[in-house]
């Protein structure tokens, strides 16, 4: 069964089927550096990294490439305002964001490319762009020439006239057409600037992923991602000036996540509704951020609050649950419940499958798990050894793994605390059987707090650390 994905250009799911056999590019955008990355830019770079974990599941070589932009005029701005060199701002907030991606478990890119490090490629575009007589220098800017490109606005189904006829653009009297933009900024003072054929200058906006994407991983991609806030105007402009460039289609697929948002809004720094990842991770596991996304279908809006955060996190302990070991002393499942637990474990790795084939269908996926952890839960109370549940427990941790979730339970050493725990369970135990429930679960939640997880069943009580 082939991989179906959905395609913005086409506005449906198609099969996936690569350039060259067994090898799947994808570029993504990533973050403009001039500030803390919020949440918003660690669900679009986990959702990337879900799809291409899966791709890489089913058999690909994944080639990905994500990029920063650390040339910007917000870059620019903000390092005027901090008096410090923009490529030392820019510096700082990317490695900030690689320890995010560290800390949320992202696969690493083959490569980073920075649009810093490689002005010799965007220039060279610029140069053959005019050549072809799709772009003209204009006092020093260089203007991509809209009209020249039969096919703008076939991304966004936008339509050029209707575009220019509804627009709010002022007049420039340095362009041909109002609706031509940048490719190349002719240098303002205090501004950093590299040397070109048309004076000292800096790249526009748009111009930058199309000589990276190129440069990294040649004229025609298979994925080309990013949120969808980038489909206009900077995927349709990339898709533009790229295939004005190279006469060739500049990607297969591409692929859009929704927005995280806060409140109803989208969230955003221009906004100033965000939710840095520094301070989400201060309260959250990594793990939390993923399961949100991956109980959501990535092309959707994603709410973010205390009550998605709080479904998370127990969706995350149903899971973990279903990892724990059998009871001490099981003696062994029932014929019934073992087989019961072994046509679900069939069922759930058979689905996983379907259901992720169906352009990523995450949720629906976890649902399947939800399922098998639950079967699992059963026959470990109906005494199933450890060997019993391996299989299906197992399975568990390679979903866990195709997802990027880290679903061992953190052990803590018990040390002296061991003894004393167990005599706290001992205490409940006979409490429970004076029903004396009040003070039975009184005992129960305040090892909780000590983050203590009591698990009774008809073969006892066992304790393990959450």
């Amino acid at each position: 069964m082939a991989i179906r994905v959905y395609n913005t250009l086409s506005r449906k799911k198609e099969d996936f089927e690569t350039l060259l056999p067994g090898i799947a590019s994808m570029y993504v955008c990533g973050p403009t550096v001039y500030d803390k990355a919020h949440v918003g830019h660690g669900m679009s770079s986990l959702v990337f990294d879900i799809i291409r974990r899966y791709l890489q599941y089913r058999g690909y070589e994944v080639r990905h490439v994500m990029n920063y932009t650390d040339v910007d005029d917000k870059i620019i701005q903000r390092a005027l305002f901090e008096e410090v060199e923009a490529v030392v701002l820019a510096e700082r907030y990317i490695k900030e964001y690689n320890e995010h991606l560290k800390d949320l478990n992202v696969l690493p890119a083959m490569i980073y490319p920075r649009v810093s490090t490689e002005m010799p490629e965007i220039i060279k575009m610029v140069e053959g762009l005019i050549e072809k007589g799709h772009a003209y220098e204009s006092e020093g800017d260089v203007y991509f020439r809209v009209r020249s490109d039969d096919d703008y606005g076939k991304l966004s189904r936008r339509k050029l006239d209707d575009m220019e006829a509804g627009s709010r653009i002022d007049i420039d009297e340095r362009k041909e057409d109002p609706m031509d933009f940048a490719v190349w900024k002719a240098a303002k003072p205090e501004e950093p600037f590299w040397e070109s054929p048309w004076g000292p200058g800096r790249p526009g906006w748009h111009i930058e992923c199309s000589s990276m994407s190129l440069r990294h991983l040649g004229e025609t991609i298979d994925i080309h991602g990013g949120g969808n806030d980038l489909i206009f105007p900077h995927h349709e402009n990339e898709i533009a000036q790229t295939e004005c460039y190279t006469g060739k289609p500049f990607a297969t697929y591409w692929i859009h996540n929704g927005m995280l948002q806060l409140t109803g809004e989208k969230m955003s720094k221009s906004i100033g509704n965000l939710v840095t990842i520094e301070d989400f991770l201060k309260d959250h596991s990594p793990n939390v951020l993923r399961f949100m996304v991956l109980n959501s279908n990535y092309r959707s809006p994603l709410t973010f609050n205390d009550e998605v955060i709080g479904q998370a996190k127990k969706g995350l302990e149903r899971l973990t649950n279903g990892l724990r070991p059998a009871f001490e002393g099981a003696a062994g499942a029932d014929d019934k419940t073992l087989a019961a637990l072994k046509t679900q474990t069939e069922n759930t790795r058979e689905k996983f499958i379907v259901l992720m084939d169906d352009d990523f269908n995450t949720a629906g996926s976890l649902g399947k798990v939800f399922d098998l952890t639950r079967v699992i839960n059963q026959a470990r109370d109906a005494g199933a050894t450890n060997e019993e549940l391996q299989e299906a427990q197992d399975l568990v941790r390679e979903i866990g793994s195709v997802f990027g979730l880290r679903l061992e339970r953190d052990k803590k050493e018990s040390g002296d605390a061991a003894p004393f725990i167990d005599l706290l369970i001992e205490i409940r135990t006979k409490l429970r059987e004076e029903k004396l429930w009040e003070l039975s679960d009184l005992v129960r939640d305040k090892l909780k707090e000590q983050g203590v997880i009591i698990e009774d069943s008809k073969n006892g009580t066992t304790w393990d650390w959450e």
